[in-house]
């Protein structure tokens, strides 16, 4: 060729085809994948920390909206303080959706997951890096939210930590994993914003957080029984209150949901669903 120097031996580029599959794979055993999720997580942090303001927001309006609204629920309904706790958790957090679908797509949008994904780390490693922060930042905000309904609200204080505890954890990987498989399909942010506020209303209202069930008309109790919202709101009634298998039956279900959901994300972004290039 034109090009070629005497004496010089040349090597044809190195052509990496589109699906991916000369990435480099895993390697190192169980601590090296430790290494890289934790890599990718402290990267997450940072990105957290830099822009807190929609997680606050999540955590102050709920509180407001409490303050506001424990008169009419008590006047309306029995244990109207307990509901009014609850269902404006359960609404809120269901919103907290959108930052975890928002750490996996704005890396796409930065067209920086593509990289990632040219790394070891494979794509549950890489999922795991980028949600286990924000799966924090979620039981955080449930947590502090049931603190303030004790110490301001008046709800009576949890008969069992623990239950408590295990329905804050079990509805926060529920709405994580389902925040991840919706970063995947979604092209932008604010087609994410979208179906994540949308369906927060929706889910929300439909399983009885903004109005109990018992006032309800009857097709909406019905309808009630296909929303994760419903058994977040009988899961998290169940905890305060004490009764196990109250708790334990909702947070099957929601548990079940989230493998599913997460399941899915993984098959995604494993199969280069994830690259910028399908924006």
């Amino acid at each position: 060729m034109l090009l070629d120097v005497p004496g010089v031996e040349t090597t044809p580029a190195t052509v990496h085809p589109l699906d991916g599959s000369d990435r480099p794979t895993s390697s190192g055993g169980l601590r090296d994948s430790i290494y890289r999720i934790a890599a990718i997580a402290r990267h997450n942090v940072i990105i957290r920390r830099r822009d807190p303001g929609q997680m606050i927001s999540y955590v102050a309006m709920p509180m407001i909206l409490m303050l506001v609204l424990k008169p009419i629920y008590i006047r309306v309904v029995s244990g109207g303080d307990v509901q009014v706790v609850t269902g404006l958790l359960v609404m809120f957090s269901v919103f907290a959706i959108a930052i975890a679908g928002n750490s996996i797509l704005v890396e796409r949008h930065w067209m920086t997951w593509d990289r990632l994904r040219q790394s070891r780390s494979s794509a549950a490693e890489m999922l795991l890096g980028k949600t286990i922060p924000i799966f924090v930042l979620m039981v955080l905000q449930q947590a502090i939210l049931v603190v303030y309904g004790c110490l301001v609200i008046g709800i009576p204080m949890p008969h069992s930590i623990l239950l408590v505890a295990l329905a804050i954890v079990v509805w926060a990987f529920s709405l994580l994993a389902v925040g991840a498989a919706l970063s995947t399909v979604a092209r932008s942010l604010g087609e994410l914003g979208v179906i994540s506020d949308v369906g927060a209303m929706v889910l929300s209202s439909m399983g009885g957080a903004l109005v109990p069930l018992s006032i309800m008309p009857g097709w909406a109790r019905a309808a009630a029984h296909a929303s994760p919202g419903y058994y977040a709101l009988r899961m998290l009634k169940a905890a305060i209150n004490g009764d196990t298998s109250g708790v334990l039956a909702p947070a099957a279900v929601l548990f079940a949901l989230g493998v599913v959901a997460g399941t899915y994300a993984v098959w995604r972004l494993a199969r280069g669903w994830g690259r910028t290039r399908l924006l």
